[in-house]
């Protein structure tokens, strides 16, 4: 599995990412993920929608936290033919605890903690820590990307209305 060095910092320290970088244009990677009841899911399974994949380290922590919240607000307005699906390595029960601490309904939480196949499939297994990089992947109903951003300094949030324009650019056509 290719390594990029450098790919990354966390508050200024470099980090590899494992795994090829996927490009705009690409034919999405399938990935088997965790839901909070512990029933794998499939990219496959949202075949013929709008996909925006939040990737984040943890959710228990401010910056993941706040994305989340902001990325379930923007989700409420969406529509049926839009899913919006945050991955972390962080295990389903956290991720069931805090979502309905947060009261997050709208976004679908995954984990990868069990073979980080969306991480290794995306370029985004973080190595030194065996956590996800913060990055927005959006796919059209069709399978491609058409949008991927890898924020470079995971302390600090994605560009929020990049990729809101990107998911309602596929639903437009």
């Amino acid at each position: 599995m290719p390594e990029r060095p450098n790919a990354v910092t966390m508050r200024g320290n470099p980090l590899t990412l494992v795994g090829d970088e996927v490009k705009v244009g690409d034919k999405a990677p399938d990935f088997t993920l965790l839901d909070t009841g512990l029933a794998p899911v499939a990219l496959s399974a949202y075949a013929g929608k709008a996909v925006a994949i939040i990737s984040v380290p943890s959710l228990d922590t401010p910056v993941c936290d706040l994305e989340t919240r902001r990325f379930n607000q923007e989700a409420a307005g969406l529509g049926e033919r839009v899913a919006v699906l945050a991955v972390s390595m962080d295990l389903p029960f956290a991720q069931k605890r805090w979502c309905g601490a947060a009261g997050v309904t709208n976004v679908t939480t995954l984990s990868d903690h069990r073979e980080a196949s969306f991480g290794k499939a995306y370029g985004l297994l973080i190595k030194e820590l065996r956590l996800l990089a913060r990055a927005v992947v959006v796919i059209d109903p069709g399978g491609k990307i058409r949008y991927f951003e890898l924020v470079k300094e995971i302390a600090e949030e994605p560009n929020y209305d990049a990729a809101l324009k990107a998911v309602n650019d596929c639903l437009a056509g």
